[in-house]
């Protein structure tokens, strides 16, 4: 961001009362990552099913995952 646009906001709007964004810890982190084709498919049919988008629907079940501290149970046989 350029100095000259800081000092327009500056001018223009009061920031006096501003305060930070309470949900900006909860921001959602851009990654890449491997997931089958059949996993993908799916969370799409998934997501037709529903009207809520595929990628959305992968990170309410992630962080169900997350909120219920489901631990994975891995067997090989």
């Amino acid at each position: 961001m350029s100095t000259e646009r800081d000092d327009f906001l500056e001018k223009e709007f009061d920031f006096s009362n501003a305060r930070k964004n309470p949900y900006a810890k909860e921001l959602k982190k851009q990654i890449s990552i491997n997931i089958s084709p059949t996993i993908i498919d799916y969370f799409k049919n998934e997501a037709i099913e529903t009207g809520i988008p595929y990628q959305t629907l992968i990170n309410l079940y992630l962080g169900d995952c997350v909120k219920n501290r489901r631990k994975i149970n891995l067997s090989w046989k």
